[in-house]
């Protein structure tokens, strides 16, 4: 009796979305390696394991393929941020819960530094790119706001603000560097920076 071979059996229409994220995947990791949008189609396949036309049919074109990247990126990182505050008790803890996130292992990791820098670069001139990074900074600042205005009152739209270029820049500036991110030491950095602001809004 022939032995059923779950991968190479499997209905082509079942391998879309396994093709698919494994082409996300290596995405991410080749631009994350060059730390450049200058990767090819090709090579991108090739790490997925598939052809570039193959690649192209999924997608249509790399702008495509990074574009579902960077949207996977922001997924996972959703997902952190919503179980974090999930068991956040009380608003400052819901601050601390989001700043954490965003720095955590799965987050924080040197391939995804190198996307979202090239994020901000496609931004410029993609109106894709444009319209998701609006999303992913809406939705960070309601969260923010929703968690410092019971503690700061009219001042949590620019402390919003603040934590997220906070944010921001920890990325920016993880890119000169070389190894694994650190994500503890960006985390202390950022809460001390809230911790300073709150005594400061506890003292006015």
């Amino acid at each position: 009796m022939q032995e059923f071979c779950w991968v190479r059996d499997m209905p082509k229409l079942g391998m879309e979305p396994i093709r698919k994220d494994a082409l996300i995947k290596a995405t991410i990791v080749e631009i994350g390696r060059s730390g450049s949008l200058d990767v090819t189609v090709s090579q991108i396949a090739k790490r997925a394991g598939m052809s570039p036309a193959l690649a192209h049919h999924y997608f249509g074109s790399k702008e495509e393929m990074f574009l579902a990247a960077m949207r996977h990126v922001l997924t996972l990182y959703g997902a952190e941020v919503r179980g974090a505050l999930a068991v956040a008790e009380g608003p400052e803890a819901r601050v601390r819960a989001i700043l954490r996130a965003s720095f955590s292992a799965g987050n924080f990791r040197r391939e995804v530094v190198g996307a979202w820098l090239n994020f901000w670069v496609l931004a410029q001139t993609s109106d894709g790119a444009r319209r998701l990074l609006a999303i992913y900074q809406g939705r960070l600042r309601s969260n923010l706001l929703t968690a410092l205005r019971p503690m700061v009152g009219g001042r949590a739209r620019e402390l919003a603000e603040a934590l997220g270029a906070m944010i921001d820049g920890l990325y920016l500036r993880e890119v000169l560097k070389s190894g694994t991110p650190d994500g503890r030491a960006a985390v202390t950095m950022a809460l001390s920076y809230l911790d300073a602001e709150l005594m400061k809004a506890g003292r006015e």
